[in-house]
């Protein structure tokens, strides 16, 4: 017995080889290019035993074959898992996150990425390939060609890899109770269950909520229903139609957080226009960002709709085809025309696609704008360029109407040419950040003009401008860098703060006030639709109009964490606003069961597209009673 056992290790030991290999690499990729917290030894212990069971389920299919055929599905398996190792470090080195189903079939985008995707891969990413190489020769050179295996060795093989699995769960569990029944934590999942599992798990997850819209029926509508209507809050009677009949600018500030209001780096303004706008603007400090993996397009559908972005994927991608209640279809009985105008290519997040669905009647791309080598730079045409082009644009458009600007040149990896700068870079030892104060600067003088060419073509004084940060600029993965410029410890707390993002109101003659109110993007469409006069009670929105004084001071954050007038709730720990430290979780308990059915009702609604089911009638008619 012990004789046959040596016997097959011997025999197919560059299976063991290249299972160690892939082991012992998926370990060493966990601890350095990815910052996964532990908080005890068990946890490492966990981390370093999940890539065992995929490792061998994997490379046991190799065992089905013989001769050379082994040999090269050996390769081919730990080609293909290093790959997908090596996407999620290259995707996490910009967005701090893991891939999921949805984002690899975004694949329209990856021609659009230029200089962000260049700048993400580095030299020494070759090594993690290096034993692949070493395997392939090595297994060449000893000719190493072993008979198919028996069903049996398979077996065994097989019930290993399962029997490892059911250890590491187990383990697991006694860390992190119900792992995979909770909310849709991919941090959690890759330090508990490891890559290749959580890969699977999310391959379950997609397909689960592929079924929904098939299963899904009218009667589940109802609950949301109930929902909004007990949440509504009646807009303010003194701000209710402040903008009626005016045109709304909206744009998005490319990647802008709201650090960088009022503050100054190298003793100069980082943003001395938006400073001086918000002087005679309505300014709200505690506005939050609330995208989830669909950055840009998440900010997009959060605005239009009023409904979160979904845990994985973009909404933009996944179920564009889905029906919707947006801002653009809704305001058109109101005879306003809508348009969009972002100077890159129309399908770059399905974007052709989607504005259709939610109902706009134009969309201004790139072939709309004269792009040249000079006038361009990262994702193409620098931000003064775009917003000069697109002042003809509005002028062909009928009266009120309704755009939305999407800014492309504070996007990462923030570059600029030297000419474009109004300020030097940061003296950090973190290039990406050094960077990012410059562009700021630079989108920001672009709005400085961009405000006086709009005054220029007689349209400033019938309008209303609306200025929102799209998401964060700076990830945490440049936290040493963050807490040197702010001079404090980024901690969980502080880094739900650096969610932030500005937004800005301004309306010509109005006086300016700073608004304290905790929202996030999902309360813009009800703020805009109240300022212009348009009631939305009878809409099916999470969001609440931030000028309601009934309002409740609350943002929700697609990772489930949230904020209070008082407190952060974040990575299971509650959290004083004032003194930024722990405090008891029961002070957090209410809320997060809003938190819950907010993020739950939003994704019911998307994952089935409910809102084919929802007459608004009905809705209206329950809203008298």
């Amino acid at each position: 017995m012990k004789l046959k056992i040596k016997q097959s290790f011997f025999e197919y030991r560059f299976f063991f080889i290249a299972s160690a290999f892939l082991w012992f690499k998926t370990y060493f990729i966990y601890k350095t290019a990815f910052e996964i917290p532990m908080d005890n030894v068990m946890q490492q212990v966990i981390l370093f035993i999940n890539p065992l069971s995929s490792t061998l389920l994997f490379l046991m299919f190799s065992l089905y074959f013989s001769g050379k055929n082994h040999r090269r599905m050996i390769v081919l398996i730990s080609a293909v898992s290093t790959f997908v190792m090596y996407a999620n470090m290259v995707f996490y080195r910009f967005f701090n996150d893991f891939i999921t189903i949805p984002v690899l079939f975004q694949t329209s985008n990856m021609g659009d990425l230029g200089d962000s995707i260049f700048s993400l891969i580095e030299p020494l990413d070759l090594l993690v390939f290096a034993d692949i190489i070493v395997l392939a020769v090595w297994m060449n050179r000893r000719n190493y060609a072993p008979k198919r295996a028996s069903r049996k060795q398979i077996g065994i093989t097989f019930a290993a890899a399962i029997a490892i699995f059911i250890i590491n769960v187990g383990i697991a569990e006694t860390e992190r109770p119900q792992l995979l029944t909770r909310s849709f934590d991919r941090e959690m999942l890759i330090k508990n269950i490891g890559t290749y599992n959580y890969h699977i798990y999310d391959a379950v997850i997609q397909s689960k909520a592929k079924a929904q819209r098939a299963f899904a029926d009218g009667s589940e509508i109802t609950d949301v229903e109930n929902y909004v209507r007990a949440n509504y809050k009646n807009p303010d009677p003194k701000m209710f139609g402040k903008a009626k009949g005016k045109n709304v600018f909206l744009i998005s500030v490319e990647s802008t957080q709201n650090f960088v209001i009022n503050e100054t780096v190298n003793g100069k303004e980082i943003t001395p226009f938006l400073n001086d706008l918000i002087s005679d603007s309505y300014y709200f400090p505690n506005f939050y960002h609330q995208t989830g993996q669909g950055k840009t397009s998440d900010s997009e559908f959060l605005l239009d709709n009023s409904l979160y972005p979904l845990p994985s994927g973009a909404v933009f991608f996944t179920h564009a085809q889905n029906q919707f209640n947006a801002t653009p279809e809704l305001i058109k009985k109101h005879g306003y025309e809508s348009a969009v105008l972002h100077a890159n290519n129309k399908s770059f997040w399905n974007r052709d696609i989607m504005y259709d669905s939610l109902g706009y009647d134009k969309f201004f791309s790139l072939k709309d704008y004269e792009v040249t080598p000079e006038n361009s730079i990262g994702w193409g045409l620098k931000d003064k360029e775009f917003l000069q082009q697109s002042i003809p644009h509005i002028q062909s458009m009928k009266k009120p109407f309704y755009a939305k600007f999407i800014t492309l040149t504070n996007h990462f990896p923030f570059t600029l040419d030297e000419e474009d700068e109004y300020i030097p870079e940061w003296t950090s030892d973190d290039g990406t950040v050094n960077r990012y104060f410059t562009t700021v600067r630079y989108t920001d003088e672009a709005l400085k003009e961009f405000f006086e060419s709009v005054k220029q073509a007689g349209l400033y004084k019938d309008s209303i401008f609306i200025l929102y940060g799209d998401h964060y600029g700076i990830s945490e993965n440049h936290n040493p860098a963050m807490s040197q410029f702010l001079g404090k410890e980024i901690t969980p707390f502080e880094s739900v703060q650096l969610q932030k993002v500005p937004l800005i109101i301004h309306m010509p003659g109005q006086k300016g006030k700073v608004m304290e109110t905790v929202g996030g993007q999902i309360d813009l469409k009800p703020t805009i639709m109240h300022l212009l006069g348009i009631e939305t009670k009878n809409d099916i929105q999470f969001g609440t109009d931030l000028f309601a004084k009934g309002r409740q001071d609350f943002a929700v954050l697609r990772d489930s964490s949230f904020i209070t007038k008082d407190h952060v709730f974040t990575g299971s720990v509650c959290y004083d606003k004032t003194t930024g430290e722990k405090t008891d979780s029961k002070a957090c308990e209410a809320l997060g069961e809003r938190a819950k059915a907010e993020l739950g009702f939003s994704d019911k609604i998307i994952y089935g597209d409910l809102l084919r089911f929802f007459d608004k009638n009905v809705h209206t008619e329950k809203m008298k009673q």
